[in-house]
Order: structure tokens, then sequence, then C-alpha cells
């Protein structure tokens, strides 16, 4: 019953995971990381978005333009910092998904079940780092864009929170919570291969101190004299 149970929260750990993975992917390549307030701007009816990679812009018609960074060096120094956290966060999630895959209690390959246990740990790290890097991410861009609307002497364009932080955010979790729930599920492998071993040597030692005792009185009844010799000798002495 145990077992089944480490089987199932290995699937929801690992479907968690992949969720997140998916909402991480999403996220770093979404135009919608910050929008334009609309309390800020005079002509509501048009707008513009802007990304990682991307600038755009919309009106009420539907027609939507978008144009990319041109330049790499030129761009502001938290726009790279978050551009290579979601790269690192992508690639941590994918590397985890796969060891995940190997290291699961249900799949038949990964080796032994303390190899596999192994396997499902360093998936399990990577999910949370993976997590780590998408929330830290997320929160620096949503910082930058909380100053500059809470700054009264910030007079140009004022930008909100885009749909693409708080899906960021949720991956963020989704990863994290798989990342611990993987390394959670493998205590039960660790700690029964910790008892075995202790049952193994303290087993070897009981039976080495009884296959000694036998030996040791054997030895000791072997050096006394027999009855008869030993009435004789008294008698003699007599």
């Amino acid at each position: 019953m145990k077992a089944r149970y480490l089987v199932c929260l290995q699937i929801l750990a690992f479907l968690s995971g992949l969720a997140g993975l998916g909402a991480t992917i999403g996220a770093t390549v979404s135009n919608e990381w910050r929008a334009t307030s609309r309390a800020s701007s005079v002509i509501t009816a048009t707008w513009v978005l802007q990304g990682l990679w991307n600038n755009c812009a919309g009106n009420a018609i539907g027609a939507v333009h978008c144009r990319p960074h041109h330049t790499i060096l030129q761009l502001e120094g938290y726009i790279q910092a978050c551009r290579g956290l979601m790269i690192a966060a992508v690639c941590l999630g994918f590397f985890g998904s796969v060891f995940a895959l190997v290291g699961m209690k249900c799949t038949k390959i990964g080796g032994t079940d303390k190899s596999k246990a192994r396997i499902a740990c360093f998936a399990g790290v990577n999910f949370i780092l993976s997590g780590l890097c998408s929330l830290s991410a997320c929160s620096l861009y949503a910082h930058r864009i909380t100053s500059e609307f809470f700054d009264p002497m910030f007079v140009a364009q004022k930008y909100e929170l885009g749909a693409a932080l708080f899906i960021g955010w949720a991956g963020s979790i989704l990863c994290i919570l798989g990342g611990s729930m993987l390394c959670f599920s493998i205590t039960d492998s660790f700690s029964k291969s910790h008892s075995q071993a202790n049952y193994i040597y303290k087993g070897a030692a009981s039976h080495s101190h009884i296959s000694s005792y036998p030996r040791g009185q054997a030895r000791s009844e072997n050096q006394r004299p027999p009855p008869r010799l030993q009435q004789l000798l008294q008698d003699s002495a007599l």
C-alpha cells in the first residue's frame, strides 16, 4: 500500500513539474510581460505590450505589430538578467523531466531502486532550481514595473503587470511543488536500505559470536584430561 502511494506521489510530482515547465516556456516566449497602463494613457484605443524578446503595439481593431529587440548590449540590465534566468529555468526543467522519467518507480529503466532514488532526487533538485530561477526573473521584472508605476518623479509611459508574469509565477510554484514531492518520495528507499544494512551487520556480528563460543568451549573441554586418567593421577599421588 505504501509503495503504491509513493508511485502515485511520483507521478503527481512529474505531472506538476511538467506543467510548470510548460508554463515557464509559455511565459518566456510571451510578449505580455508588461502592458501600458490605461490610467496614465490618454489614448485608450491603442496599447503597447513588451516582453523579453519583442515590443508589440496593438489597436482596437485587433491589429498587432511586433518588433524584436535589435540590440543586446543596449538592453537594460534587468531584461538581460530575466532572459538568462528564464532560459536557465527552461533548461533545468527539461533535464528534471528527463531524469524524473528515469528515476520513477513505475518505469523499467534506471537500474536498482537505490540508483533510481538518486536519479529521482536529482530530478527533484532540478525542478526546484527551475522554479527558483523563474520566480526570481518574474519577481525582478515585476519589481521594476511597480517601482516605476508608483514613482511620482517618473514621467515616461507607465506600465502594468502583464499576463506572462502570472503564468511564470504559477509555473515556478508548480516546479517547486513537483521537485519537493520527488525528493520526499525517495526517503523510504534510503531508510529501507539503511535498515537492511544495519540488519546484515548485526546478523553477521551475532553469528560470529555464536560460532566462536562453541569453538572456545570445545577447546577448553579438550584441554581437560579424561576422568579415568585424572583418577589414576590422584591415586598415584597418594
